[in-house]
C-alpha cells in the first residue's frame, strides 16, 4: 500500500493568491512566461521560470538561473508574499472547467513508493529534463512543481474528501484567465488527518503518474544527491491524488512537416492499405478507439484500422501504437517520436482548429487527431511495467504552481 503524509505547506496570503499562481513551468518557454509575467511582480514564475527576471540570451540551465530562482523565493517571503503553514496538514485543490469538476488531496507521497514501484509510471522521461529540476529543487530547497497522481478511487476516501469541502469554507477560490475555477481547502483537523493517511495506507495499493514523471524522477534523484545531510522531508515530494474516476483524458495529437516524398495522392493511397478512408465535408474528431482523423492539402478524412492493424496487449492496442506502427514508420520514416524534429505534438485542449492553422499555415503538411487514451488504458499499461509512446495522455484542467510548495532544505529562509 502507498504512503501519504500531511506537510506544512509554502502558500500565498490569500489577497494575492490569484496574482501568485502560475501556469506550470513545463507549459511555458521563457518568451511566453515573460509575456506571462509581466506587470504581476507576484507571479510564481518569477521562481519556477526565473530566467525571466535576467538577460534575454542567458542559459537557462545557467547555475545563475537557479540562484536568482532561490533569491526570488526568499523574497516572496520575506515581502508576505507567501508564508509556511505552522503545522502538517493535508490540502484539498478541486478544479472546474465547463462542466467538468474534480477534486484531488494535495499532500506529499514517499520517494520509496515511487523507487519500489508503488507509484507507477507510463512515460519515459529524459535525463536533461530531469536535471533542470533537479538543480532547481538542489538549488532552492523546495519542491515547487506538484506531480498529478491517480488511484482508483475508494468510497470511503470519497466521503471523508466530500464532507470536509460540503461543511468547511475553502481558503482560497478564484477563476483564472482560462476560464478554470480554483479553489483550495486546508484539512488542518488532527483526526481527519490520521482518517485519510490510514484510508490511503489500508485501501490504497498504488498509485499512477498522470502528469510530471520528470518531476517525480527528479526529486527521487534530489534525495540521493543530497546523500547523508537530505532532510527527511527530501523522501517525500509533493503531489495531488485524484480518484480516477474524476479524470479526463483528452487527445493529444499530431502534426507532420511533411509527406516522406510521398504525393498526396500516393499516400492515400498507402493508407488505404491499413485504414478504411473516408473524406469529410469539415474537420473530424475520431469517435471512437481505433478511428482518426488526417487533414491533408486542405481535406479531412476519417481512417478507420482495418482488422489485424492492432495487437491485444496493453500498447499494441492503443491508438497512439495503431499510428505509429502503420502511418508514421512506414509511410512517413518517424521512427522516434521524442527525437524526431519532423513532427509536433498539439494538446487537445487547444481544439482541430489548431490543426488545421498550422497545417493550412505551411508549417506543417499533415494533422492527425487521435481518440483519447482511456484511464483503464493508463492503469493497464503501468501495471504490465510498460511505457506508452511518447505524449500519449493530455489532461486537463491542470494545476497551478505556486499555491502549495514543499519545502526539502535550509536554503529557505523563514521568519
Amino acid at each position: 500500500m502507498i504512503t501519504i503524509a500531511p506537510f506544512k505547506g509554502l502558500r500565498p496570503e490569500v489577497q494575492v493568491a490569484k496574482s501568485v499562481a502560475s501556469k506550470p513551468y513545463d507549459v511555458l518557454n521563457s518568451k511566453e512566461a515573460k509575456i506571462e509575467a509581466q506587470g504581476n511582480p507576484n507571479s510564481f514564475l518569477h521562481i519556477t521560470k526565473s530566467e525571466i527576471d535576467l538577460a534575454a540570451d542567458i542559459d537557462i540551465h545557467s547555475s545563475l538561473v537557479y540562484e536568482k530562482a532561490k533569491e526570488n523565493l526568499n523574497a516572496f517571503i520575506s515581502r508576505g508574499i507567501l508564508f509556511r503553514e505552522n503545522k502538517a496538514c493535508y490540502y484539498l485543490y478541486k478544479l472546474q472547467m465547463n462542466q467538468h469538476s474534480q477534486a484531488g488531496l494535495v499532500c506529499v507521497s514517499s520517494v520509496d513508493d515511487y523507487e519500489n514501484g508503488l507509484i507507477k509510471k507510463h512515460e519515459f522521461t529524459r535525463p536533461d529534463k530531469e536535471k533542470d529540476r533537479i538543480d532547481h529543487m538542489l538549488t532552492i530547497g523546495a519542491q515547487t512543481g506538484n506531480v498529478f497522481l491517480a488511484y482508483k478511487n475508494v468510497p470511503a476516501i470519497d466521503e471523508v474528501l466530500n464532507k470536509w469541502m460540503q461543511e468547511k469554507s475553502c481558503q482560497y477560490h478564484f477563476v483564472t484567465d482560462d476560464q478554470v475555477a480554483h479553489s483550495i481547502w486546508v484539512i488542518n483537523d488532527d483526526a481527519c488527518i490520521e482518517t485519510i493517511t490510514q484510508l490511503f495506507k489500508s485501501h490504497v495499493p498504488a498509485s499512477y503518474i498522470a502528469d510530471g514523471h520528470h518531476r517525480a524522477a527528479s526529486a527521487a534523484k534530489v534525495r540521493t544527491a543530497m546523500g547523508k545531510n537530505a532532510a527527511k522531508a527530501a523522501s517525500f515530494f509533493l503531489t495531488t491524488l485524484f480518484p480516477a474516476n474524476q479524470l479526463a483524458i483528452m487527445d493529444y495529437n499530431r502534426v507532420i512537416k511533411d509527406l516522406n516524398g510521398l504525393s498526396a495522392g500516393d499516400f492515400i493511397q498507402k493508407l488505404e492499405e491499413r485504414f478504411s478512408v473516408e473524406q469529410q465535408t469539415s474537420l473530424y474528431k475520431p469517435e471512437s478507439p481505433r478511428q482518426f482523423g488526417l487533414y491533408l492539402e486542405k481535406q479531412w478524412y476519417k481512417l478507420t484500422a482495418k482488422p489485424g492493424t492492432w495487437k491485444q496487449d496493453p500498447i499494441g492496442i492503443l491508438d497512439v501504437s495503431i499510428m505509429q506502427e502503420h502511418i508514421l514508420t512506414p509511410l512517413l520514416g518517424i521512427t522516434d517520436q521524442r527525437t524526431d524534429k519532423r513532427i509536433d505534438f498539439v494538446g487537445g485542449i487547444r481544439g482541430l482548429k489548431e490543426l488545421e492553422k498550422r497545417v493550412d499555415s505551411g508549417e506543417m503538411k499533415l494533422a492527425i487527431s487521435l481518440y483519447p487514451v482511456s484511464m483503464q488504458q493508463l492503469f493497464d499499461v503501468a501495471d504490465s511495467g510498460e511505457v506508452m509512446p511518447p505524449k500519449s495522455t493530455w489532461f486537463e484542467p491542470k494545476l497551478r504552481d505556486g499555491l502549495l510548495t514543499h519545502i526539502i532544505g535550509s536554503e529557505v529562509h523563514l521568519p
